[in-house]
């Protein structure tokens, strides 16, 4: 019961938040705005989000890889379309969802579950840097050019600065944080396996599952080319979110550069720190609002494209991808 009324009381907060942005800039506008997008500028908006998905599973495949041959194509689009749906409904989007995914995946691999989480670990701190740098190098690029205000690019490097060093620093000191992992999660994996488990798995089982995790994940550096087509899937997501949102904004009347566009979307991740499904609310400003400063669009043109792109995407997530989660093996512990 707690966790519905939390639900609920999130989902409430992040609406209101929206609410809020299209009140400020004019909700007769909005919705005027709106009316103007052509059908098919909101057929080529549902294209592009769906192909942004389709491509997500070009990262699942390379990642997955390495466990027992990995997934087939088509089961690699299933499971990004999964990760769409829990990424869309988890409070903090792939820092709560990537972990329940790992347990479909060992599944289907027959692997595990320290397996799977470090495959996967590395595909989104991969796909995240790739998209960063692109994004880092479009804007000194824009504001070489006087086309990009400094705020946005000194955000863009903190951000790919904070996750190099992140990076690095898990590395160099492993053995710390395996320490500390293992000893904050032994009592928990010991009271709820012994739930299901005359024997509780102990302070042992979980020390291996670390040096599982390590191992998957390291084992990359030999895979060079797998890292670049995860990378390589993360820089086609961007691009085609980016024409998703070019396009809704083409629909009201706004014709912008496509570049810009390209360097913002990264931007509004920094949302997933907002406990709040889908980041509903705290996602959607901080987008309208970049747009804005890197284009220069009207506020209410952004605000109308960013509600179109996402009238779109949060249907394709949680339908198409609640259809995916239903087919996955691996819902008894």
């Amino acid at each position: 019961m707690r966790r519905l009324v939390r639900f609920l009381v999130g989902v409430a907060l992040g609406g209101g938040a929206l609410a809020a942005y299209v009140v400020f800039v004019g909700v007769e506008d909005v919705l005027a705005r709106a009316a103007t997008v052509t059908a098919g500028a909101l057929a080529a908006v549902v294209l592009l989000v769906v192909a942004e998905s389709v491509v997500d599973g070009v990262g699942v495949w390379a990642s997955v890889r390495p466990l027992n041959g990995g997934l087939s194509p088509a089961r690699s689009v299933q499971f990004a379309l999964a990760g769409d749906f829990f990424d869309t409904l988890s409070p903090a989007g792939p820092v709560t969802s990537e972990p329940v995914m790992a347990r479909f995946i060992g599944v289907a691999t027959d692997t595990g579950y320290s397996d799977a989480l470090g495959v996967r670990s590395v595909a989104k701190y991969v796909k995240s840097g790739a998209q960063l740098l692109l994004s880092g190098v479009l804007a000194v690029a824009l504001l070489a050019g006087g086309s990009a205000p400094s705020e946005v690019l000194a955000l863009l490097g903190a951000a790919l600065v904070g996750l190099a060093v992140l990076g690095l620093a898990l590395v160099r000191a492993r053995a710390v944080v395996t320490a500390v992992v293992v000893a904050a999660v032994s009592p928990v994996v010991r009271r709820v396996s012994g739930l299901y488990r005359d024997d509780p798995h102990g302070r042992d089982f979980v020390a291996a599952a670390a040096e599982r995790f390590w191992a998957r994940a390291l084992r990359f550096r030999e895979s060079p080319g797998l890292v670049a087509l995860i990378a390589l899937g993360g820089l086609l997501e961007q691009v085609l979110t980016a024409g998703a949102l070019w396009v809704a904004l083409a629909g009201t009347g706004t014709i912008v550069a496509l570049v810009p566009l390209v360097a913002v979307v990264p931007v509004p991740q920094a949302a997933s720190v907002v406990p709040v499904p889908a980041s509903l609310g705290a996602y959607d400003v901080l987008l309208a609002g970049v747009l804005v400063a890197m284009t220069g669009a009207p506020g209410v043109a952004a605000a109308t494209a960013v509600l179109v792109v996402r009238a779109v995407a949060l249907p394709v997530a949680i339908g198409g991808g609640g259809l995916a989660v239903a087919f996955l093996r691996g819902w008894t512990p």
